[in-house]
């Protein structure tokens, strides 16, 4: 069962910052970061559409330039926003990035940014809109995230032609891996809270788990 560290590793540091990034890569296999287009257009590794939560200053993300973005620092510490460039120049290539779409209409720039990528990348979204740009536009595989609608997510995922589901967890029972993996779809179930999920959803069979901490799926 793959181990995928969600945003990183906040639980180790900052969400989505080149220093969860060192964290997750150093006990981790695979990594997950959330990309949306700063003002400026560039893609920038930030979950939020504003940036009240993490950095104490206002505004969204798409009316901020990546030159004031980097003025910010996240939470309490001294880490700015990266753009996805820069955390595929700092990951080693034995690291997979799961690269989540926070909207459409990025799937050319993030061709451009991960074509010469040593990593393996799977982009999830749960804009079907947003995969359906990939697929069409380039040959990375993609996986449909839900939190609802077991059935009709599937049938989206079918229809993009999905290598994988990313699920809720709640969502999941034995018989739902199995008929997903029936379906072709590899299982990475999010945000896994304790161990005790963690040992439930391999039991169901889950190809993946995405943690916040690496620590929960040990």
């Amino acid at each position: 069962m793959r181990v995928i560290g969600h945003r990183g590793c906040p639980a180790l540091a900052p969400e989505n910052t080149l220093a969860a990034f060192d964290a997750a890569a150093a006990r981790l296999d695979w990594v997950e970061l959330d990309v949306r287009r700063c003002g400026s257009g560039e893609l920038v590794v930030f979950h939020d559409e504003t940036l009240d939560r993490l950095t104490g200053a206002t505004g969204r993300v798409a009316d901020t330039s990546l030159v004031d973005l980097q003025e910010l620092t996240v939470g309490d510490s001294d880490e700015s926003i990266p753009t996805l460039a820069a955390v595929f120049d700092a990951l080693p290539d034995r690291v997979a990035v799961n690269v989540e779409l926070k909207v459409a209409g990025l799937a050319d720039d993030l061709a451009a940014v991960v074509g010469d990528a040593g990593n393996e990348v799977l982009v999830s979204s749960f804009d079907a809109e947003a995969l359906r740009e990939v697929r069409e536009t380039t040959a990375l595989p993609v996986a449909f995230l839900f939190a609802a609608d077991w059935t009709e997510s599937l049938s989206v995922a079918a229809d993009l032609d999905c290598a994988a589901v990313h699920p809720h967890y709640d969502l999941l029972s034995s018989a739902r891996v199995d008929e997903a993996h029936g379906r072709g779809f590899e299982v990475n179930a999010w945000t896994v809270p304790d161990r005790e999920v963690a040992r439930r959803l391999r039991e169901y069979g889950v190809d993946g788990v995405i943690v916040d901490d690496p620590k929960l799926a040990e």
